[in-house]
Parts: structure tokens; C-alpha cells; sequence
């Protein structure tokens, strides 16, 4: 009889996320209007994240099923 050993191999998904952050200055009558315009700034590339904005990284697991 042969004996054979099987390991389980099981899937993980790991998840990387990493995080840019940048501080932008605007004239806004309130804060709706300040975070409406930097986003249509962002959007329209007239602010952008660059490798020096690095400050974090995550990693985070999944069992694949």
C-alpha cells in the first residue's frame, strides 16, 4: 500500500492599497463648495499625486473559496 500526503493548498487574495495624500489650498464659500472644486481640479488634472505623496501601505488578505 502506498501512502501518499497531500497538503491542502488553499488560494488567498491579498489586496494592496497604497495611499497618496496632498493638501490643496482653495476659496470656497463653504465646505460643499471647497470639496467640489478640488475634486473637479483632480479630475481635470490640475492636481495630481505623485510617488513623493507616499504615506502608507496596507495589505489585506482574503480566503479565496
Amino acid at each position: 500500500m502506498i501512502k501518499i500526503d497531500k497538503k491542502l493548498k488553499i488560494v488567498f487574495q491579498i489586496e494592496i492599497v497604497e495611499t497618496l495624500s496632498n493638501i490643496v489650498e482653495v476659496n470656497a464659500e463653504n465646505e460643499q463648495e471647497a470639496l467640489s472644486k478640488v475634486r473637479d481640479m483632480y479630475r481635470n488634472e490640475e492636481v495630481i499625486l505623485y510617488p513623493d505623496d507616499f504615506i502608507d501601505t496596507r495589505f489585506n488578505i482574503f480566503k479565496y473559496d
